[in-house]
């Protein structure tokens, strides 16, 4: 890919000549513009197995690069799922818009799906229409295309018709195109398929079995296409020259680890908590046995402990002295009030501060922190589950976006399985004996082997959503669904 070059930029910057001084003047040149600048789209703009991390990292300072995009969206559930009215909210400059690979129509007859001849454009009509109506220019990009080789060694799309109904909007409504498609596919065609599939992440076939990943992108992909929408997104609103690198960017020493993770670089996984993550009545040993021999998984969870007493205890130092690689951070249980003065902590206020600490300090021992929302406790009312952890999953999420680190948001889906059962049926899942029990009563907090294998798959698969280059280190096919014992 050939740098912006200078010329284009000189073009783009007038001058003026306001005065003149027989004395000559040392001035300080102007601080650059700042513009915000949004991806709108599904997964393959997204920062974890899309574009959206290389592009951004190939913008200048000058830039507030928001990422808006959404896996698994497709025109019409962006929409419906409110994704859009936040993308609004965050009132960028420019809005790069792209969608196609969820439209596609199957045989499932997904609720994503749209109608091409129809339904496709019109929604992405409405995408360009009320974002100028919010004062912001929108730029249409064509679908990221998808690995599929061929055996004469070339690109195969399936999304040729959603491009060209994307470029034929772009024209009808007069906004900038960026034909990603077209310059995928002519990159693509440079490489062997080996090389081309070295850009992407993998995934599990039916029988657990790693395959390439075909659509999604890796720390490298990610920089080698993010530098492609850049340079192209240039060349489409040449107002936005200067803000785009001359030369690529270079992956960082994080996207290179990343990337020999994904090729079978060994990793040490630490595991901080409490009892609900321990060895002795958590979802750690489940999670640990999903792990493949190529990860070290060390469980440092205590008993009792809140995200406050975890750190004046001490026992977080011993963790980072066991540089891991990642560190699952879960704590709430014992933060709530009535645990006493030495583990209570508020949620939007002890307890964040606390979440954030810990963030900046894996961060500085040079470990990836992953924030666990808390599980969910067993214990159902009148038929209807107990949810009273919510404050502290909330602040937990907060943080980890406000930080922008990986976030495995298992109260939810713990939440989203226990709601399908009766507590007869959840209580399959309770520890017989456990010291921090509550009461003498049915234990509805700690888990026993099966709750451990049940919810340790959560967060396995969790981990492998979020980091995606840990998706070969998580042993067989993610869960789909999980059934009630």
């Amino acid at each position: 890919m050939k740098p912006i070059s200078q010329a284009l930029i000189l073009g783009f910057l007038s001058i003026c000549c306001v005065g003149y001084s027989q004395t000559p003047v040392k001035t300080v040149p102007p601080p650059a513009p700042t513009i915000r600048i949004a991806l709108v789209g599904d997964s393959t703009q997204t920062k974890n197995a899309g574009y959206g991390l290389g592009f951004c990292a190939n913008l200048t300072g000058s830039v507030t690069c928001i990422n808006d995009a959404k896996g698994g969206a497709s025109t019409k559930t962006y929409y419906q799922e409110g994704y859009w009215t936040k993308a609004l909210a965050d009132k960028p400059d420019y809005m790069l818009i792209q969608f196609g690979h969820n439209d596609e129509e199957s045989k499932d007859h997904l609720a994503r799906e749209t109608n091409l001849q129809t339904e496709y454009p019109v929604n992405l009509k409405r995408y360009v229409e009320e974002a100028r109506a919010h004062g912001i220019i929108p730029i249409l990009v064509t679908p990221l295309t998808r690995r599929y080789y061929e055996v004469d060694g070339k690109i195969h799309s399936d999304l040729l018709a959603h491009s060209e109904a994307v470029r034929k909007v772009s024209n009808e409504e007069h906004t900038p195109l960026i034909d990603l498609q077209a310059d995928s596919i002519a990159y693509l065609d440079t490489l062997t398929e080996a090389q081309g599939q070295a850009l992407g992440i993998t995934k599990k076939d039916p029988q657990g079995n790693i395959i390439p990943d075909k659509t999604h992108l890796n720390y490298e992909g990610s920089y080698v296409f993010g530098r492609i929408v850049a340079v192209d997104m240039a060349k489409a609103v040449p107002a936005l020259a200067p803000y785009v690198k001359k030369e690529p960017t270079p992956l960082p020493a994080a996207g290179i680890r990343s990337v020999a993770v994904l090729h079978g670089a060994p990793v040490r996984i630490v595991l901080v908590g409490d009892s609900t993550v321990n060895n002795g009545g958590g979802w750690g040993p489940g999670f640990c046995a999903l792990m493949t021999p190529n990860v070290e998984c060390v469980n440092l969870a205590r008993n009792g402990r809140s995200s406050k007493s975890y750190y004046d205890e001490g026992v977080w130092q011993t963790a980072l002295a066991q540089h891991g690689d990642y560190i699952l951070i879960q704590f709430g249980h014992n933060d709530m009030p009535g645990k006493g003065p030495e583990r209570e902590t508020d949620p939007d206020t002890t307890y964040a501060a606390n979440m954030r600490r810990y963030i900046d300090q894996a961060r500085a021992a040079g470990a990836i922190p992953v924030i666990v929302t808390s599980l969910s406790r067993r214990t159902y009312r009148d038929g209807k589950l107990v949810q009273d952890l919510t404050a502290y999953a909330s602040a937990a999420k907060r943080v980890a976006s406000e930080e922008d680190v990986p976030v495995i948001d298992l109260n939810a889906a713990s939440t989203k399985l226990l709601e399908t059962m009766t507590q007869e049926q959840a209580d399959k899942f309770d520890a017989e004996t456990h010291p921090d029990a509550a009461s003498k009563g049915p234990d509805r907090t700690h888990l026993n082997a099966t709750g451990s294998a049940v919810f340790g798959r959560m967060v396995a698969d969790g981990l492998a959503r979020v980091c995606v280059e840990l998706g070969p280190d998580v042993k067989g096919q993610a869960e789909t669904k999980t059934t009630t014992p």
